[in-house]
Parts: C-alpha cells; structure tokens; sequence
C-alpha cells in the first residue's frame, strides 16, 4: 500500500490542479507499482500538503507564490 506526501507552497496550485495531480500520480504509482492492476488504485494514498511561504526557503530566499508562478511564467514562454 503505497503512500506519497507531496509538499507545496500553499496557493501555488488551484483546486482542479491538485485534482490533476492527484489523479496523473494515482495512475503513475498503478501503473509502475500495481503492474497496471486497476485494483490496486484502491490502495494508492497520495496527500498534498501545502505549507504557507514562510516556512520554505530555497538558496536563502524565502519564495512567495507569485514569485514562484512568475518564475513558471517564464519558463513556459521560453
């Protein structure tokens, strides 16, 4: 029985995101851990915890939201 945590900076992602998420890792863990067994989704947990900006830190820098989505805003028009 798989369990994953994912850690986020909470407002990073919007409701249909997570859901996004959580459905594309659940097929992922089958797929690889369940051998593709349809079954074995019924054992998969994956939670999102979201964590405020504050207590993250990333090269010394503590990164708010809209600096990380600005930062993703970039990289997409690249």
């Amino acid at each position: 029985m798989p369990f994953v945590n994912v850690q986020t900076i909470k407002g990073i992602m919007n409701s249909e995101q997570k859901k996004e998420l959580l459905r594309r890792m659940t097929d992922l863990i089958v797929e690889i851990e369940g051998n593709g067994d349809p079954e074995f989704r019924r054992s998969v947990w994956i939670r999102i915890d979201e964590h405020e900006p504050e207590q993250w830190s990333l090269g010394g820098i503590q990164p708010t939201s809209e600096m990380i989505a600005a930062k993703f805003a970039s990289a997409q028009r690249s």
